[in-house]
């Protein structure tokens, strides 16, 4: 199991607004919040946790740029393109912003499907929920 992830610790403007949209969009995932700003989802064999920090210093205020250093998206499997369906009607439920709607993507994975939508938190981080048949 070496390599996999462990977890994903993401600087944000207020933990406690965007932990509204991460409390939707991760509990969605199945992930359950454990304490503070920490989302755990029990995969097998070791979880995976998503956390949130308060953004400090002389870069607080500024928006986040996918194309300066740093990360550009955060993406999670779906089990089906209906997942990822479900996924876009919550986010529209909770008035998140959507970059692009559930799609096809043929340039991607080599044409053989892949299913996404693609949005940001309220911090503009890109997200994307994708469905991949597996082969």
């Amino acid at each position: 199991m070496r390599g996999l992830v462990d977890h994903v610790v993401l600087t944000v403007g207020d933990p406690g607004a965007s932990s509204l949209f991460y409390d939707a969009v991760l509990g969605f995932f199945g992930y359950r919040r454990e304490h503070g700003f920490e989302w755990v989802a029990a995969t097998t064999p070791y979880p995976l946790s998503v956390g949130l920090v308060e953004s400090r210093g002389d870069g607080a205020g500024r928006p986040h740029d996918r194309y300066s250093p740093g990360l550009h998206h955060l993406a999670w499997r779906a089990e089906s393109r209906a997942d990822v369906d479900a996924l876009h009607q919550r986010l529209l439920e909770i008035g998140a912003t959507v970059l692009d709607a559930p799609a096809d993507y043929p340039q991607y994975n080599k044409g053989r499907g892949y299913y996404a939508v693609f949005f940001t938190d309220p911090d503009g981080l890109k997200l994307e929920y994708v469905h991949t048949p597996v082969d």
